[in-house]
């Protein structure tokens, strides 16, 4: 039975664990501030792909793990009972004009065959979903690839998957030899930085809040830059703030103000919520803004699984069989964007 300990419990820390628990490895998870302390305890959980055109890799792979969700968090939830908030829901973006229209009109076919035909990107009026989002010229683009989750609900989920499989998760690694993962975010990377001597990636800070509005069965809404997700239970997350430059990394401010009354003037259903919680933190961004994944480059046998940043929960169960693969069966798939090198 290989012996596998993972640094952190987060997003990709917690489901490299789940999935290497499911194949039969002994894993130990070591986090000293426990689950979802990072980043992965925030509030949006917008799993939304990106736009149908200018296909690349990345594109594919990111289309690949969105596509892996339902299974991936169906299993999490089975073998540990607890929910992670996952339904794919769908999203509604506003139309601002004749050009968007057409754009829209042309992505609608270019997703049918990067889609794969599973999935649509079409153009609805308002009226179809009255009350949840204007539109300039009375019409929404739709697709339906898109999913969300409630973060802490999914970190709880994996965490209660891992231990029910026989998994550990503890604050201080125990004695004895094991595999490396490092999977520690923010301060990974600049544990990176430093010993590199050159900066891999940063830490930018977000803001996100959560109101008091049952849409639990909406879609997503995205507009004007803006993440407007309602989740299973009762509560609509929105955000968020994207700064590189920041006095303090886990306060929230007037910028989080703003984002408050810009989602109550874009959906109307959130004009009297109640706002039940503000959050703040840093999130893993690499230097090409992809993952990374691979051997880790100052620790010899060790390998690292790093820069979630705002895509961290829908690539996550594909990151989790890329180093799974690697690391317990030598299989090495990981896309050359995704590599180590790429950020070096």
């Amino acid at each position: 039975m290989a012996e596998l300990r993972i640094y952190g419990a987060g997003v990709f820390g917690l489901s490299i664990a789940w999935e290497a628990t499911r194949r039969g490895a002994s894993v130990e998870v070591v986090d000293p501030y426990g689950i979802g302390a990072g980043s992965s305890g925030g509030l949006v959980g917008a799993l939304a792909p990106h736009v149908p055109d200018d296909w690349t890799a990345k594109k594919q792979v990111q289309f690949d793990a969105l596509e892996m969700a339902d299974g991936f968090w169906a299993s999490v939830a089975m073998a540990g009972g607890v929910d992670p908030g996952y339904a794919r829901t769908g999203r509604l973006q506003p139309v601002i004009d004749e050009t968007g229209l057409a754009l829209a009109r042309q992505r609608g076919a270019t997703a049918r065959d990067l889609w794969q035909g599973r999935y649509d990107w079409s153009l609805v009026p308002v009226t179809d979903f009255p009350g949840l989002l204007d539109s300039p010229t009375g019409w929404l683009v739709h697709d339906t690839l898109t999913a969300r989750l409630h973060p802490r609900r999914a970190c709880a989920a994996l965490a209660a998957a891992i231990t029910a499989q026989g998994g550990r998760i503890r604050a201080a690694a125990s004695d004895g030899a094991a595999t490396e993962v490092w999977a520690t975010g923010v301060a990974g990377l600049n544990d990176l930085s430093r010993d590199l001597g050159r900066a891999v990636g940063n830490g930018v800070k977000g803001q996100a809040a959560l109101l008091r509005a049952d849409l639990r069965t909406a879609p997503q809404l995205f507009a004007e830059a803006l993440h407007i997700v309602p989740h299973a239970d009762g509560t609509v997350a929105i955000g968020s703030t994207s700064e590189r430059y920041y006095d303090a990394a886990d306060t929230t401010d007037a910028q989080l103000d703003a984002l408050i009354a810009t989602a109550r003037r874009l959906c109307p259903a959130l004009q009297d919520a109640a706002l039940l919680d503000r959050w703040a933190g840093l999130r893993p961004r690499t230097l090409s803004r992809a993952p990374m994944l691979g051997a880790h480059p100052t620790r010899p046998g060790a390998y690292v699984a790093n820069g979630g940043f705002k895509i961290g929960f829908g690539m996550a169960p594909m990151v989790a069989r890329l180093m799974t693969d690697l690391v317990l069966e030598g299989r090495d798939a990981i896309p050359d964007s995704f590599r180590v090198a790429a950020n070096l």
